[in-house]
């Protein structure tokens, strides 16, 4: 377990530093290079996203097979349909949104701390709605004048970086017999986060 320490203290100390709702304005850019830079910054800077997709990447390893990469490619799909939609229809329906982005934190953190491992159709659909809501926050939030293809080439980006990450995290932990008590102290994790988070939103 003291490999995992480092991991679950680095989750644990962003849980509390960050509200899942942070959305800095000043990383909104209106020119082509700094478009590109803030959709870089979002996911890094939106705690809710960047422990969603590494959770993504964490899934993705535990269910194993095509999961590894259909996951990802899921999410990374419905983020930029959900950003497209969010473009046009700013503004429509953002607290629902906000509520199903914090449902995500929660269905992966239940999948990930009871070792969910359903068929890659059904967790696909689950990754792809996850990504729906947190593209429709991305491209609701993008001021008028930005530059959104820009905009999204950063944010798919560091998307596909945090997918990694925790998919490269999730390999490297399943080396250890241990694999299972680390990831579902994390899906715990995310869980509390959700539920501290929860407190901001009603």
């Amino acid at each position: 377990m003291k490999r995992h320490l480092p991991l679950l203290s680095l989750l644990g100390l962003i849980g509390t530093a960050v509200s899942a709702s942070a959305h800095p304005a000043q990383f909104h850019a209106m020119d082509p290079g700094g478009a590109a830079q803030a959709g870089f910054l979002h996911p890094l800077t939106g705690l809710d996203h960047f422990l969603v997709m590494v959770a993504v990447g964490l899934w993705a390893v535990q269910i194993g097979g095509r999961a590894l990469w259909l996951l990802p490619c899921s999410f990374v799909a419905s983020m930029m349909l959900g950003g497209t939609l969010g473009l046009g229809l700013c503004g429509v329906h953002q607290a629902f949104i906000e509520h199903g982005i914090l449902a995500s934190i929660v269905l992966l953190g239940v999948a990930l701390g009871m070792a969910w491992r359903p068929s890659v159709v059904v967790s696909a659909l689950c990754v792809g709605a996850a990504g729906l809501c947190h593209g429709y926050a991305h491209g609701s939030e993008m001021p008028s004048g930005a530059f959104p293809l820009m905009f999204f080439v950063g944010m798919v980006a560091a998307t596909s970086l945090l997918h990694a990450f925790g998919i490269g995290g999730g390999l490297l932990l399943n080396k250890n017999p241990k694999i299972a008590d680390a990831v579902r102290v994390t899906g715990l994790l995310l869980i509390a986060f959700a539920v501290y988070d929860f407190c901001f939103l009603v």
